[in-house]
């Protein structure tokens, strides 16, 4: 086993422990701009699913993605004690979920962490039906330790590769977006260990032909002393006539009004990578193509996005944008994607 791997799995020995705390009952509501952060969406039975940062992770359901009925519990009702033991400062604001269906279960990844550092954990969770609303907690995927890691374990991303295998993808500040191979279980695969595969900047002076130029003095980081001015994060990765195309979020989030947040795109014959942005920049050198910005009317910025296929021949691409007639607040978006002739993804 190599070094990596044995700190890795040691630190994701997580057992489902007694609960460490339940989460209240809150009443269902109706809406057709849903408040969320960081929105992912899965499809069940002429139903959609909507999970969001929140609580116990945030739920709305929708028969036709235009009136959504908040879910009157979160969730995780119960908050594994793992989780707090793992990363200190944790308590119930549970960030940036992802769900995939995948050998007929539902899989739901969940960041466990505290604003601004990278003592983080990434759990979980599944359950045969999303309509059941009962979650099986399956532990810890991955973990990240201060002053041990130079990545984030927090903004998960399932993908399954062309070969029925399934990946993991992260990443927020630090040294970028991470890669891992899985195994069957959904944990990381035997002998695989994280690569960076998207950074914000060029920090580093390797592969000088086909990065941007190294920049000594990028911006500074105005929310963290910790996170590093790489103002990178959650990827997606998303499965289009045979690309895989890496949608990442640059700058800076969680600010209202004040945020920057917005989306740039590369994209790869492998999983793996490289990814290379319409100019051929490799994103782990600073490359990317923006996608989306805040249009300064309606969204002043907007990030942390999703991209599906829906079963009438749609593509869609979901994110949370920071609206401008609610001050701020983190609403939902929905566009369809359309596709240039040389392949490339225009909203």
């Amino acid at each position: 086993m190599k070094p990596q791997l044995a700190i890795l799995t040691l630190l994701c020995l997580c057992a489902t422990a007694v609960a460490q705390s339940r989460q209240p009952h809150r009443k269902p509501f109706v809406t057709s701009e849903p408040m969320v952060h960081d929105p992912v969406m899965a499809y069940e039975e002429s139903t959609y699913h909507l999970f969001c940062t929140g609580m116990g992770i945030g739920h709305f359901t929708s028969n036709d993605r235009q009136q959504w009925t908040g879910s009157d519990q979160p969730v995780m009702t119960v908050i594994p004690k793992w989780t707090h033991d793992s990363v200190p400062g944790f308590q119930h604001h549970v960030w940036a979920p992802d769900v995939i269906r995948w050998h007929d279960r539902w899989w739901l990844a969940y960041s466990c962490s505290t604003f601004g550092k990278n003592g983080s954990a990434i759990g979980l969770l599944t359950t045969p039906k999303l309509s059941r609303g009962i979650w099986n907690d399956e532990g810890c995927i991955v973990s990240s330790q201060e002053e041990r890691d130079n990545w984030n374990a927090i903004d998960p991303n399932f993908i399954i590769d062309d070969d029925d295998s399934p990946w993991l993808v992260w990443g927020s500040f630090w040294d970028g977006i991470q890669l891992v191979r899985l195994d069957t279980t959904m944990h990381v695969a035997a002998g695989a260990v994280p690569c960076t595969i998207a950074r914000r900047y060029n920090l580093v002076d390797t592969q000088a032909e086909a990065a941007l130029p190294v920049n000594p003095n990028p911006p500074k980081n105005p929310t963290s002393a910790y996170a590093g001015p790489n103002a990178i994060e959650a990827p997606f990765i998303f499965r289009h006539d045979g690309w895989y195309y890496l949608f990442v979020s640059w700058d800076y989030c969680c600010q209202g009004s004040k945020s920057n947040y917005q989306v740039a795109v590369g994209r790869s014959r492998q999983v793996d990578g490289p990814y290379l942005d319409r100019t051929g920049i490799d994103m782990r050198y600073g490359g990317g193509t923006v996608f989306l910005q805040g249009d300064k009317k309606e969204f002043e910025a907007a990030g942390h996005c999703a991209a599906y296929h829906l079963d009438n021949g749609e593509d869609i691409f979901i994110c949370h944008g920071y609206s401008i007639a609610r001050q701020g607040a983190p609403v939902l978006i929905q566009r369809t994607i359309r596709w240039t002739a040389d392949g490339w993804p225009e909203i």
